[in-house]
Order: C-alpha cells, then structure tokens, then sequence
C-alpha cells in the first residue's frame, strides 16, 4: 500500500477557509485517525483526499501520484482509493456477494467469485453471500463495506466515521476485528472521528484538528501524557491543573509539594506555569494527617475515581485503592515523569 501526502492544503467553502495549510503524511500500512469536533475540517480534508473538494493551495499525492493541486483534480473513480461510510452506503436491492462484487466488473466471473468469496471469509461472513443488507446486523454490514472497498485492493482507504452508527455493545469488538483485517492487509487508512475512545481503539496515530489546522500529530499515548496545548489535554480526557512554580531545570513547586521531572523543563527558574497530571499519575494514600479530602468517589471495578480536595483545589484521581472513603483524608504524589507546562495565564 502506498504513503499518503498532504502538503500545505487550503480549502474554502462559501467563502469560508475549512482547512488552512494542513500538512499530514500516513506512512504505508498505518491507521491515522483525523479527531476533532464537528465542523473543524477534519471531513473536509477526507474529501478533498478523495476527489469531491477542491483546494485552493498546496497538494495530496499518494507515493508518487498526483491527486489533487491547485489546477489540476484527478476524477474520484481513478485515485484508486477505498471508501466506507457512517450509512454502509450498500445497494439494499443486491446480495451481500453482489455488494462486494459490484467494483470488481473488470475481472471475469471466475476470478471475480473467488475474490468475492476471498472477502467474504476475511471479515468473517461465510455463507452469507446470498443474503440482503436488510437481513444483516449493523456490525454485519459494515463488514460488507469494509469487504467491498479492499476486495479491488485501494492504495488508500478513507473512513468516515465508520462506527458511530453500530451498537455499543458490539463497537469495541468490531473496531478491534476491522484493525486486525486492515493490519494483516497492510492497508493504509485514514479514519475520521469526533470520538476520542474511537480514535484511541483504532488508530496508530492521530491529528488533531481545530478549526482548519492540525495542532499535534502522534501517537494515542504522546498526545494524551505530552500534549502540545491546552487545547489538546481538554479534548482527550480529564486533567487537573496546578500552580507551578520552577524551582530547577527538573523540579516544580506545587501544592502537592515538589514535583520531579525526568527531563529538563523548558521553562526558566523562577517561572511560574500551569502544570498538568492526568487523574492516574497523582497516587493516594491514607493518611490521618493528610493536606487532602476525598470529597467524591465513583467504583469503576477495579478502581475507582475519587474527586479529591487540595485548599481550594478539586483534583480528579484515578486510582486502584478501592477502599478510601468519602471525608477520609489522604496525602497526595506523583511518581517522577516528563512534566507538561503550560503559560499560567493568570499570572500572564
């Protein structure tokens, strides 16, 4: 499967910039998801990807292919790109095996029914070939679109918001199905999503997007503990944010007390910033004489969430001591890590 490039692209619709100077590349056989929230263009760049947008600047090549530039848009039907949608999109007066098929009308009937039969085993539908879309289960169709856009072999497949209309119960199961069948392909996707629990199941890597721009690019686990922005931290999960002032090239002071980083903060001695720990790096402890007050606690099975009061601080903490009480006092820490600061804005 080839790499996909996007350089430098702007699009506008009714006079409005929806992507400004994006550049993104997707390595050969990596599931990238496109995150945001609705109407940050995160859609509007898959369908600039596949032919039905037009850009105003820069271009999107795969490998060594043309796409699209400003003066030149290659027709949708010759990129040689896959796609699935939220609706599956199939054709409700075919079969499953027709559905699958229907791109597949150069290759003569033999080779046509054993590719065909090929899909249908890969996504796990095994004599339901004769069945209509109407007999199948959410989870079920969507199989059948994931079978119809791989069975002609795309150099890219583009997914828009593939699982948002599948129960939940089965959600979580089918996106570990269909990343399986996209690894053991090695195909090249672009998956976009609003959902970070989604993203974070399905995807290799993420893009995050505000209102036209990417704003960090990375793996689920850098964005989430090394985010670039406030902007970032919010939109992927809980946080708690603390005074900080900078006491050493790799020490905070906080109402937690000192804070060790294990690497060297950019920030300058003296300088007072916002720090940020995420609900499962502060660890509790019982303690009679503790500065802290469980003030809230919610069991989640093997640990729980307890809202934890620090002066005139709520922290939200994830923690495995299921046996804390509400009004217990504790003490609080955190392990050493690489430390994420912010601008204290108040202080600005």
């Amino acid at each position: 499967m080839a790499k996909l490039s996007v350089t430098k692209v702007s699009s506008q619709y009714q006079d409005k910039t929806v992507l400004d100077h994006l550049c993104l590349t997707v390595e050969s056989g990596e599931i990238l998801a496109l995150l945001g929230p609705s109407g940050c263009g995160k859609t509007t760049l898959l369908r600039a990807i596949c032919g039905l947008q037009p850009i105003s600047s820069g271009k999107i090549c795969v490998g060594e292919r043309l796409l699209s530039s400003v003066d030149f848009m290659l027709p949708s039907e010759q990129r040689g790109l896959g796609m699935i949608f939220q609706d599956y999109a199939l054709f409700p007066h075919l079969s499953v095996a027709d559905n699958i098929g229907f791109g597949l009308k150069s290759l003569k009937k033999v080779e046509r029914q054993q590719r065909v039969a090929e899909m249908l085993e890969l996504v796990k539908l095994d004599g339901l070939g004769e069945r209509f879309p109407h007999e199948l289960s959410g989870g079920q169709q969507q199989r059948v679109s994931i079978a119809r856009a791989l069975a002609y072999k795309p150099d890219v497949l583009l997914l828009d918001e593939p699982f948002s209309n599948i129960d939940a119960q089965v959600r979580s199961q089918l996106m570990q199905e269909i990343r399986e069948i996209l690894k053991q392909q090695r195909v090249t996707a672009i998956f976009v999503t609003h959902s970070k629990d989604e993203a974070f199941e399905f995807a290799d890597r993420l893009a995050l997007f505000k209102q036209g721009r990417i704003v960090q690019t990375g793996t689920p686990e850098q964005l989430y503990f090394q985010p670039a922005e406030p902007y970032v931290a919010e939109f992927l999960g809980q946080g708690n944010y603390l005074e900080a002032e900078v006491h050493s090239e790799n020490q905070v002071v906080t109402p937690l007390g000192l804070v060790t980083s294990s690497r060297k903060l950019a920030a300058a001695q003296g300088e007072h910033m916002r720090l940020l720990l995420r609900p499962q790096q502060i660890q509790l402890a019982p303690s009679e004489q503790g500065p802290a007050v469980i003030r809230e606690r919610r069991f989640l099975g093997n640990y729980c969430y307890y809202t934890v009061e620090l002066a005139e601080h709520k922290l939200q903490v994830r923690s495995q001591q299921t046996q804390l009480e509400l009004g217990q006092s504790v003490s609080l820490s955190t392990h050493a890590h690489p430390l994420v600061l912010f601008p204290n804005v108040s202080k600005a």
